[in-house]
């Protein structure tokens, strides 16, 4: 298992902020409001011990916010490595090859082991994605979910401008999220409705709310 890739935070232990998220994550926290994180957070004070996946760099405030909830957390921050072209053998051109290096990637940045979520947290991390990645990244989320778990997903709607920036999403005990920039990564593709659901086809469902930033805010059920 990479234990390089991801970070298990155990029931109601917290960490302090690690060096990965002072390099990565500069500038002032910003808030941000997000339906789609208030739908979410209401399950999250209704259900008890869930396991949770947060897709990006250490948010430590993210972390004890989770387990003062009484959740287990597990931190995956796989986009830098995703964007390194290494990851993808340069002689792969047929889609089997391709599709080869992809699930060598994930074997060794989203193994889990066997461990099974309740819920995934994975912001707009799919923007910035390779599309090589899209789907098979999709499919390994459905197999790490259990039935019923849900994902928080957020998609822009445009590929350049100000809002495009990426951005680490830290949580509050309300109907906003901080977001605060991390790592300069361009918004690779726009995803549209009809695109979100067919990259999620497989799950039972997908719940939209349409953010005021040109961003879609998404709940996805398995």
């Amino acid at each position: 298992m990479a234990f390089k890739a991801w970070r298990n935070i155990f029931n109601r232990a917290s960490t302090g902020d690690s060096p990965e998220e002072r390099v990565t994550l500069v500038g002032p926290r910003i808030p941000r409001h997000s339906t789609g994180w208030s739908a979410m957070l209401k399950y999250l004070r209704d259900e008890e011990s869930l396991r949770v996946l947060d897709i990006g760099p250490t948010s430590s405030s993210s972390i004890n916010f989770l387990t003062g909830l009484g959740h287990s957390v597990c931190m995956a921050d796989i986009l830098t490595e995703a964007n390194r072209s290494d990851w993808q053998n340069p002689a792969s051109e047929d889609d089997v090859s391709i599709e080869a290096d992809a699930e060598t990637f994930l074997n060794q940045h989203l193994d889990f082991n066997g461990r099974l979520f309740d819920v995934v947290l994975l912001w707009t991390t799919l923007d910035y994605l390779p599309e090589a990645l899209l789907a098979p990244i999709v499919r390994r989320l459905y197999a790490s979910l259990k039935p019923g778990g849900r994902i928080l997903a957020f998609f822009h709607t445009k590929t350049t401008g100000a809002a495009t920036a990426f951005y680490r999403y830290h949580l509050t005990d309300g109907d906003v999220v901080e977001m605060q920039e991390a790592e300069r990564h361009p918004v690779r593709q726009v995803h549209t409705n009809r695109k979100i659901e067919k990259l999620f086809s497989d799950y039972e469902g997908c719940k939209f709310f349409l953010a005021k930033d040109n961003v879609y805010e998404v709940i996805v059920t398995r």
